[in-house]
C-alpha cells in the first residue's frame, strides 16, 4: 500500500510540485526569519558575552547592559568581603566620540579594563597583543571598529587618534560579537579609561566577579544582593535580561512573529487546499480500494505517508535554502543570522502540524466515503 501511496503522489506531478513548493517556501520563510530574529537577540547582549566573565554586579535599578548607571568606586571592595567571592574587578563602560587624523568624528564604545588582570579582554585577538594596553596611550580596537572608522589603509597597528583630546594608539585589534547598535568598541585599562572621559562624580560602570570553585553562581550573586544592595547576575541571567527589555521596548518580537506566523499560515492553506483537491481527484482510485477491502486506516495511513513524504521533502529544501542565503547575506557580518538546532526541531514540528492537518481534512472526505463511487 506506500508503494501505490507514493505512486499516487508522484503520479500526479503538478500537485506534488505545488505541495513542494508551497512547504519550501514556508519552511524557508519560517527558519530564515527565526533565524535572524536570534540573531538580532545574540547582538542585544553582545556586550555581556564580548567579556564573557561569571557575575556582573550593577546598580540594582538596571535594565539591561547598554543602560550604565554608575555605581561607588567602594563597591569593588564591598564586593570583594562578599564570602564566596574569589576576585571582583572594576569595569568601565560608556560612550565617547573619537577623532581620527583626518578631523572626522566616530562614536565608540570605551571600555576599561583592570590593568593587572585584564579580565574581560576579548577572546580573540587578530593582530597585535593584547598585553600591550600597559603601554602609554594604548588601546585595542575591534574589527567593527576598524570596519566603521575607513577600514585597514586608516585604522591600523600604530594608528593615533584622539578621545577627548587625548591621545589613543593602536596597540592591537580583537575580534568580537557585532553589537545590537553596531557602535565600535575600543578597550583601554580601567585608569586610562577614567583619564579620557571627563569627570563624574562616579564613573564605576559594573563590577565583575568570579564565584569561588565549587560554589553556583546564582548563590553567589544572590549574596552580593543581600549584603551590598546592588544588583549581581550571572553572565546568562543579565542577557536574558538584556533580550528580555529589547523584546518588551523594540517592536522586534511582534515584527519577526507577525511573519513567523505568516509563514506557517501560508504554508498550512497551501498545503490544505492542494492535498484536499489531489484527494478529490483520486477518490475513485480510493473508493476502488475501499470496495476491495482495504480498512480507512489503511487509506488514512496512506494519506499520512503522503503527506509526511512531500512535508519532509518541502522541510529539507526550505531548510537548505535558507541556510544558503544566511550563509550569502550573512558573510561578514553584516546580517545577524543564527541557525540553531532548537530552531530546526520546532519548525519540523510546525511542518508535521502543517501535514498532520492537511491530511486529516483528506482522511474525513475518505471516511465518508462510499466505495459505489467506483461504479458511477
Amino acid at each position: 500500500m506506500n508503494y501505490i501511496a507514493l505512486k499516487m503522489l508522484f503520479g500526479d506531478r503538478a500537485k506534488y510540485l505545488m505541495l513542494l513548493c508551497g512547504l519550501t517556501f514556508a519552511m524557508m520563510l519560517i527558519v530564515q526569519q527565526g533565524s535572524i530574529f536570534w540573531g538580532l537577540m545574540i547582538w542585544s547582549q553582545s556586550s555581556v558575552s564580548n567579556l564573557n566573565v561569571p557575575i556582573w554586579v550593577t546598580d540594582p535599578g538596571i535594565a539591561q547592559v547598554d543602560e550604565v548607571k554608575p555605581i561607588a568606586d567602594t563597591a569593588v571592595d564591598r564586593v570583594r568581603s562578599v564570602p564566596g567571592v574569589e576576585w571582583a574587578v572594576p569595569l568601565y563602560k560608556g560612550l565617547l566620540r573619537a577623532r581620527l587624523s583626518n578631523g572626522e568624528y566616530h562614536q565608540i564604545t570605551l571600555t576599561g579594563l583592570e590593568s593587572s588582570t585584564l579580565i574581560g579582554r576579548p577572546a580573540e585577538v587578530l593582530e597585535g597583543r593584547i598585553e600591550d594596553l600597559r603601554q602609554p596611550d594604548a588601546v585595542v580596537v575591534d574589527q567593527w571598529t576598524v570596519e566603521r572608522m575607513g577600514g585597514p589603509e586608516v585604522i591600523k597597528i600604530g594608528t593615533i587618534f584622539e578621545l577627548n583630546d587625548k591621545l589613543a594608539r593602536v596597540v592591537a585589534i580583537a575580534k568580537t560579537q557585532k553589537s545590537f547598535t553596531n557602535i565600535p568598541v575600543v578597550y583601554t585599562t580601567y585608569e586610562r579609561a577614567l583619564r579620557y572621559v571627563p569627570r563624574e562624580r562616579r564613573t564605576l560602570s559594573y563590577v565583575l566577579a568570579k564565584a569561588k570553585d565549587g560554589l553556583p553562581a546564582e548563590e553567589v550573586t544572590a549574596r552580593i544582593q543581600a549584603e551590598t544592595g546592588l544588583g549581581a547576575f550571572t553572565s546568562e541571567q543579565f542577557g536574558w535580561k538584556t533580550v528580555r527589555w529589547v523584546l518588551k521596548n523594540t517592536g522586534i518580537g511582534v515584527n519577526f512573529g507577525t511573519t513567523i506566523l505568516l509563514g506557517f499560515i501560508v504554508g498550512m492553506a497551501i498545503a490544505s487546499q492542494t492535498f484536499y483537491l489531489f484527494t478529490v481527484e483520486n477518490l475513485r482510485q480510493f473508493g476502488a480500494l475501499k470496495a476491495m477491502g482495504t480498512s480507512t486506516a489503511t487509506l488514512a495511513r496512506m494519506i499520512l505517508l503522503q503527506a509526511y513524504t512531500v512535508g519532509l521533502a518541502g522541510y529539507g529544501l526550505g531548510v537548505g535554502l535558507a541556510s544558503l542565503f544566511g550563509y550569502l547575506a550573512a558573510r561578514g557580518g553584516g546580517l545577524p543570522f543564527v541557525e540553531t538546532w532548537q530552531l530546526l526541531v520546532l519548525v519540523l514540528a510546525a511542518l508535521l502540524a502543517i501535514c498532520t492537518f492537511s491530511a486529516l481534512i483528506s482522511i474525513v472526505k475518505l471516511a465518508r466515503l462510499e466505495p459505489a463511487i467506483v461504479f458511477r
